[in-house]
C-alpha cells in the first residue's frame, strides 16, 4: 500500500483529500500542526470506514521538528505522495505589513514545502515512482490586495515545482501545483458574500473541497503519469 502525506490535513480542503486518497487505497498520513485532536478524529473516521490512516502532528515552519518526525514515518518505508497543502494567511496591505506578518506566511507555504519535501525525496527517488503536489492560490496567479506575502510564498512555489519537476521527471516522480480559488470553509463564508462570488466567479458559486481533493487523487494517480511542471487551476474561470 502506497503511503501519501497531506500536510494541513486537518483543514476543510486537507481533510476532503486525506478522504479520496484514503478511499483510493492510500495510507494517509494526515498532518496538524494545531489541530491534532481534528486529525485524529478524522483517523478514527477513515478508520471505521475499513480504511488506514494515522495522524501526526509537527510545525512544518520548525525544521527540525519537522525532520525528526519525517524520520519516524520514514522507519515504515517511503512516503510515495505528498500533499503539501499547510498554508496560512495574514493579510495586511503592505505599507502596514510587520516583518512577523511577511516572514510566517513565507516560513510555513514556502520553507515548510522544503522542510517537508526535501527529506522525503532519496527514499521516493530509491522507489522510482512519486507525486508531489503543491496546493497554492489563485492570488499567486493574479495578486490579491492585501496579500503580498501570501502571493510572493506561492508565487515562488510555482518556481519551485517547475524545476522539481525537470530534477526528478526520469525518476517516474511528477511535481505540480494545485492554485484554488474560492473553495468553501469557514474562512471563506465569513469573506466572501453572494454578491461578491458573483461578481468574481463566472460559474458564480464557490468551489467544494471535495472538487479540489478530485484533482489531487487524479494527480496522485498511475493516469496522470505524464503531467508534471504544471500549475492548474481550479477556480470556476476566475482567470
Amino acid at each position: 500500500m502506497k503511503r501519501a502525506l497531506i500536510t494541513g490535513g486537518s483543514g476543510a480542503i486537507g481533510a476532503a483529500i486525506c478522504r479520496r486518497l484514503a478511499h483510493d487505497g492510500f495510507h494517509v498520513i494526515v498532518h496538524a500542526n494545531r489541530q491534532l485532536a481534528a486529525a485524529t478524529a478524522l483517523c478514527a473516521e477513515l478508520a471505521a470506514e475499513g480504511l488506514s490512516a494515522e495522524a501526526v502532528q509537527f510545525d512544518v515552519a520548525d525544521a527540525e521538528a519537522t525532520r525528526q518526525s519525517l524520520e519516524n514515518l520514514l522507519a515504515a518505508g517511503a512516503i510515495q505522495v505528498v500533499v503539501n497543502n499547510a498554508g496560512i494567511h495574514d493579510d495586511a496591505v503592505f505599507p502596514g505589513m510587520r516583518p512577523d506578518q511577511w516572514h510566517r506566511v513565507i516560513d510555513v507555504s514556502l520553507h515548510g514545502f522544503f522542510n517537508v519535501t526535501q527529506p522525503l525525496t532519496m527514499p521516493m527517488i530509491r522507489t522510482r515512482w512519486g507525486r508531489i503536489i503543491n496546493l497554492s492560490s489563485v492570488a499567486a496567479l493574479t495578486g490579491n490586495r492585501g496579500q503580498t506575502n501570501y502571493a510572493a510564498a506561492k508565487g515562488a512555489l510555482h518556481g519551485a515545482t517547475k524545476s522539481l519537476a525537470i530534477e526528478l521527471a526520469s525518476r517516474g516522480i511528477t511535481v505540480n501545483a494545485i492554485a484554488p480559488g474560492i473553495i468553501e470553509s469557514d474562512m471563506t463564508k465569513d469573506t466572501f458574500g453572494a454578491e461578491q462570488v458573483a461578481r468574481m466567479v463566472p460559474m458564480n458559486r464557490v468551489g467544494k473541497p471535495e472538487e479540489v481533493a478530485s484533482l489531487v487523487a487524479f494527480l496522485a494517480s498511475k493516469e496522470a503519469s505524464y503531467i508534471t511542471g504544471q500549475i492548474i487551476s481550479i477556480n470556476g474561470g476566475m482567470i
